[in-house]
């Protein structure tokens, strides 16, 4: 692999040779992450496709799927600095983004930078903490800067929020704002690895495993910062023809139609649903998004996104069945 410098100082256009370099680079975060976690490969592809598209994670699972290993390990296959944030109630905004505090030597004041001034930033169980540190969150997440006290400040880049949240245990958490929600590219579902990974999970572990230290179980890194923005600019290069842009449209609008669904997707969602997209077919190496792209990343890039109706819900409806029904009853372009 040649130099990333060069590489990331070319304007617009990636050349096709470096092109397939950058995607083999990225596609070698997968074999890294791999190397300490297992059974999670599905989960590691959406927090690549985030990364691609400039979008955040949101990862559900019931404690001890490893979600925050996951992460530990996917920053350190990047090359990214990581920062974790615990999320509980007592947690205000200024813990997240930063505080003004007085310098008594100075005379005045200066600001502290909070844990989000960092690439990778791990939220975990961000449902424990109310809505107003929540918040903190949302000019990050959006315009990746902090603002605080009439000065904006930039926020690293790349930058990526994956933040856990376990959908089982309801007492003292909060429900995240439909705002909060929307900020996220991905909602994926760790679940329970399989019984011949559980398994592998226990063979390390009896062999020594720490998931304390990465380095010792082999996890190198595969990418740098340059890489990975210019890993970015390729997948947003992606072309996308008419018909699967109205395609995109009409699968929102039978969200929207839905009897099951009390809310639809917005047209921030359909643009998210066409950048990851975008970055799904970048990492299979092809030039311009199908039909086939959409829907594999429908459910994961709007599950988070729809209301169901109150019967609905007790009629024991789930968002992705909403989301299959519709990918069913929705022509696909030829």
């Amino acid at each position: 692999m040649t130099d990333a410098a060069p590489r990331d100082a070319r304007t617009a256009a990636v050349l096709p040779q470096n092109d397939a370099e950058l995607r083999e680079a990225m596609n070698r975060v997968r074999i890294e992450v791999g190397k300490a976690v297992v059974g999670q490969d599905g989960t590691v592809t959406g927090l690549l496709i985030a990364l691609l598209a400039r979008g955040h994670v949101l990862l559900e699972g019931v404690p001890g799927v490893a979600k925050t290993l996951l992460v530990r390990a996917f920053s350190g296959a990047l090359g990214l600095d990581t920062k974790r944030i615990q999320f509980t109630p007592d947690l205000m905004p200024g813990d997240v983004s930063g505080s003004l505090v007085y310098d008594a030597r100075a005379g005045e004041f200066e600001f502290r930078p909070g844990p989000v001034f960092t690439h990778v930033v791990l939220a975990d169980e961000i449902n424990r903490t109310p809505p107003k540190t929540q918040a903190a969150l949302l000019e990050a997440m959006e315009e990746r800067q902090v603002s605080t006290d009439g000065v904006t400040r930039p926020l690293p880049d790349p930058f990526l929020v994956a933040a856990t949240q376990n959908p089982i245990e309801q007492e003292g958490t909060y429900t995240l704002p439909e705002a909060q929600l929307d900020r996220f590219l991905l909602k994926l579902i760790v679940d329970i690895p399989p019984r011949d990974a559980e398994l592998a999970v226990l063979r390390r572990h009896a062999e020594g495993f720490d998931p304390r230290d990465l380095a010792a179980a082999g996890l190198r890194q595969a990418v740098d910062a340059a890489q990975i923005r210019a890993a970015q600019r390729a997948a947003a290069s992606v072309t996308v023809a008419d018909d699967v842009l109205a395609y995109l449209v009409d699968l929102a609008q039978a969200t929207r139609r839905s009897p099951s669904v009390q809310l639809g997707v917005s047209p921030r969602a359909s643009t998210a649903l066409l950048a990851s997209a975008k970055a799904w077919a970048w990492l299979g190496g092809y030039p311009a998004i199908t039909p086939d792209h959409v829907q594999t990343m429908l459910v994961p890039t709007w599950r988070h996104r729809i209301r169901l109706r109150p019967d609905a819900e007790l009629e024991g409806v789930s968002v992705d069945a909403v989301l299959g029904s519709v990918l069913q009853q929705t022509r696909v372009p030829i």
